[in-house]
């Protein structure tokens, strides 16, 4: 494979490109967005099934959303790669990377590998759930490869955005952007299902949850917010995160569902959600606020200042918030602490509106501490990526 282009590599701008004509959005970005959205309404919703019906079969609507997204991804990239490989479109040649003989832009190759990993994966986790239970957890063997197949959609529909966006100017650039920002929103959507089991409104009061939290998310934020040049980029993406998680709490509930799988501990009458977001928007707001102020400033400068505003004004923003959540108060349908899955022996075996934790005080201090350098890294490798995603064009 070629090496990616740089800035400084002359490709067709998109006004002069015959693949966006009149300040069009190109239809194969159209496909992989709605591939994106598609496993992330498929991942909440399967979530949501297996936490108030059980994994019955394996051929539920969840299960069919989340692989159209493998099927939509690996169709539309697939033609794509084959029509600048064997068309006779310049523009397209000159916007596009080789790999094995074939043609095509950068993400379209990495999001038609993760459709095929998608894809792949089926077969294997129908055959390990009848082989290991009906019922597992987020990260088994079958589940690992279509996370990864489904990352690597989103990080492909991310850079073929990114293609077309550098190259483009005007109004294509500014649709290409907010579709961008859209996509790392989703991103962001993905790294929560991730590490739901590790961030349960229990373990907020404690170091681990921090760390979980600065781990997965100022990397991406940091990123995504460089590579595009929107005053309040990621404030925009911890909206697109915030909303949708928000709105399918809301949502799902409205529809009935039964358990089909015991132990029943609860008498489910409908679907369960996930629960209430994260307040990630508020250190994505402070990271707003605070950017052109050190515009001027040095890549590590940036990464220590933006670490510290991340997880700072984070658990300014969680910590009261987790508190609120233990009250009656939240144990409505906005905050939805009083939904339980079937299977979950709350008020038998734990207190669901306590917080649990095992840290010492010093052990507590210096999890904090571990956090905020995570923080602090994690952004700096997040600019970096960011400069890298700049210097796209194909």
């Amino acid at each position: 494979m070629s090496s990616v282009p740089v800035a400084t590599a002359r490709v067709p701008s998109v006004s002069e490109d015959t693949l966006a004509p009149a300040a069009r959005v190109p239809w194969y970005v159209w496909s992989t967005v709605a591939a994106v959205t598609s496993a992330m309404i498929g991942g909440h919703w399967d979530i949501s099934w297996h936490m108030s019906i059980g994994r019955d079969t394996f051929w539920t609507p969840a299960h069919m959303a989340i692989y159209a997204c493998g099927v939509l991804a690996g169709i539309s990239c697939g033609y794509l790669i084959l029509a600048t490989t064997f068309g006779h479109d310049a523009g397209a040649r000159h916007a596009s990377v080789e790999m094995w003989g074939f043609r095509g832009p950068l993400g379209a190759f990495i999001a038609a590998w993760g459709g095929v990993a998608m894809i792949t994966s089926a077969p294997f986790d129908n055959w390990w759930h009848n082989a290991y239970g009906l019922d597992v957890k987020i990260l088994s063997p079958p589940h690992a490869l279509l996370i990864s197949g489904v990352l690597a959609v989103q990080l492909g529909t991310l850079i073929l955005i990114l293609g077309a966006m550098n190259r483009a100017e005007g109004r294509q650039r500014d649709r290409l952007e907010w579709l961008f920002l859209y996509v790392g929103g989703m991103i962001i959507i993905q790294l929560g299902i991730l590490t739901v089991e590790n961030t349960w409104r229990t373990v907020m009061h404690t170091a681990q949850f921090y760390k979980v939290v600065a781990l997965a998310m100022p990397l991406p934020l940091a990123g995504i917010s460089a590579a595009s040049r929107h005053r309040w980029a990621s404030t925009v993406v911890m909206g697109v995160y915030s909303l949708f998680w928000a709105g399918m709490l809301w949502i799902l509930p409205l529809f009935p569902a039964t358990p089909k799988l015991g132990p029943v501990y609860h008498n489910v009458t409908h679907f369960i959600p996930m629960p209430f977001p994260l307040l990630l928007i508020v250190p994505a707001v402070a990271l707003d606020l605070v950017r052109p102020r050190i515009v001027s400033w040095t890549k590590w400068l940036k990464g220590v200042a933006g670490g510290a505003v991340f997880l700072l004004s984070f658990v300014a923003a969680q910590w009261p918030f987790a508190d609120f959540l233990m009250t009656p108060a939240a144990r409505n349908r906005v905050f939805g602490t009083h939904y339980f899955p079937y299977s979950d022996p709350a008020g038998i075996l734990y207190d669901p509106f306590r917080f649990h934790s095992h840290e010492t005080r010093r052990e507590f201090w210096i999890g904090m501490a571990v956090a905020l350098v995570i923080s602090i890294v994690a952004t700096r490798i997040g600019l970096a990526w960011g400069d890298w995603m700049q210097r796209i064009r194909r």
